[in-house]
């Protein structure tokens, strides 16, 4: 006779979708790793009065139905459990989120002008603690996945870029389609390659493909290409090594050359010697690109 399934995965598993639950039931000692996670919450918020039950359904709700065991064994637990509590609009969770995440925003995004950061964080305040019309509050929408610390700096990072673009700090904003794809390779020659009626397929082609790539992979060009972080810096937003940082910017790249080509070939009549030729001023062009593409 098989005893019955422990408190905590159990009601876990009470919460997610037959599929999940059952990827989630392979997890080697379930029940020793969400104490753990349980336990490293309540250590590092001790004055949260969230209950378990309402933490453990915030955490399933955040689980994918494909990678659910890696995503619960390196889950950020402790900033879940605030990202709750925020979301619950608990007075010491919101005092918590504004003194260890928010005021560190402007330390890590001090490559920005000041007064853009603290607009930025102004109304990231308003987005992400405010529940409005029945809709809850944003912070809700965080997974776990990676540092909140990091997930607040990105939007923060996005918001003074949108705030600095309406204020026409951000020249390329305003450019044609023609003047991004000459901001690929102003003077080149091999330009010529494409029709002048292509040129604005180009563009069209680079900012679908931005689109799909994951948005950490999109986050990370962003800040390296548009705000110009360097590797170092991007290892203190996302609390990684700056080699790990560094392996995947250059992943992110990559992705989105082969995404380029893939759907260039498709969209263009050029030969296989055309197409990589042009991939090639792509690639060595690529922050100029990016700088006007990702505003």
């Amino acid at each position: 006779m098989t005893s019955p399934p422990a408190p905590l995965a159990a009601r876990l598993r009470a919460e997610l979708s037959p599929r999940t639950a059952a990827l989630v039931d392979a997890v080697e000692s379930l029940e020793a790793l969400l104490e753990r996670h349980v336990a490293s919450a309540r250590e590092t918020w001790p004055g949260l009065t969230l209950d378990v039950p309402t933490f453990l359904q915030h955490l399933a709700r955040h689980l994918p139905d494909e990678n659910a065991p890696e995503v619960l064994r390196q889950l950020h637990a402790s900033d879940l459990y605030l990202a709750c509590a925020c979301a619950t609009g608990e007075e010491a969770a919101l005092l918590g989120f504004e003194h260890h995440v928010l005021r560190r925003i402007p330390d890590r995004l001090h490559a920005l002008p000041r007064d853009l950061v603290d607009e930025a964080l102004q109304r990231l305040r308003e987005q992400l603690l405010l529940g409005r019309d029945g809709v809850p509050a944003k912070i809700s929408t965080y997974s776990g996945r990676g540092p909140l610390l990091a997930w607040v700096t990105i939007s923060a990072a996005r918001l003074a870029s949108q705030l600095a673009g309406r204020e026409g700090q951000h020249l390329a904003a305003d450019k044609s389609a023609e003047s991004y794809v000459q901001l690929l390779a102003p003077g080149d020659p091999e330009l010529e390659l494409l029709r002048k009626d292509s040129r604005a397929v180009v563009v069209e082609v680079l900012r679908k493909v931005l689109a799909a790539l994951p948005g950490p992979e999109r986050a990370l060009l962003r800040l390296h290409h548009l705000h110009g972080y360097s590797m170092t810096q991007l290892a203190t937003v996302f609390g990684e090594s700056r080699s790990g940082v560094a392996r995947r910017v250059l992943l992110a790249r990559e992705r989105l050359l082969k995404l380029t080509r893939t759907e260039l070939a498709s969209r263009l009549q050029l030969d296989d010697t055309q197409l990589e030729s042009f991939l090639g001023l792509i690639r060595s062009r690529l922050d100029l690109s990016l700088s006007g593409l990702m505003v």
